[in-house]
């Protein structure tokens, strides 16, 4: 990602996720979901107990790409929370020093403030590789201008 291109600072609250991934992913869990329900309807040979592995199969399959589907950045006025996976963490506009999405990056990195770097899944290039783009520019104006990251590179 170019850092050279100015972006406008958003309004507060906005929230970043994926949308065409998470719109795939929840399309083709819920017809996944659909067809392993159906098939072990019509199957008239399954017992119902294997009829039950088929149905609570497709729940897990359902069930993982919901998670997968997770993944946002929130930002209002006290900071931002990155919501990823399994967790979800609240960080205060200080803490964050830069947004970095480099080319090949899966997802948004950010430096802290401690020293480490935080995956933020929720702004992710995949199949939307602009609006994520937008998004990256978009959070670094927002911690450009409310956080300490300008003065500390």
């Amino acid at each position: 990602m170019t850092t050279d291109a100015p972006s406008e600072v958003p309004a507060l609250p906005v929230t970043f996720r994926p949308r065409r991934t998470r719109a795939v992913l929840l399309t083709v869990g819920a017809v996944m979901f659909a067809v392993l329900t159906a098939v072990a309807l019509i199957l008239e040979r399954l017992h119902p107990g294997e009829r039950m592995s088929f149905i609570l199969t497709a729940g897990l399959f359902y069930g993982v790409l919901i998670l997968m589907s997770r993944p946002k950045v929130v930002a209002d006025e006290d900071g931002v929370t990155v919501v990823n996976l399994t967790r979800s963490r609240r960080l205060s506009w200080p803490e964050i020093l830069r947004v970095n999405l480099r080319v090949g990056d899966p997802w948004v990195f950010l430096d802290l403030s401690d020293g480490t770097s935080l995956p933020a899944l929720g702004i992710q290039p995949g199949i939307g590789r602009a609006q994520a783009i937008r998004d990256a520019r978009a959070l670094r104006a927002l911690v450009e201008n409310r956080g300490t990251g300008a003065e500390q590179r």
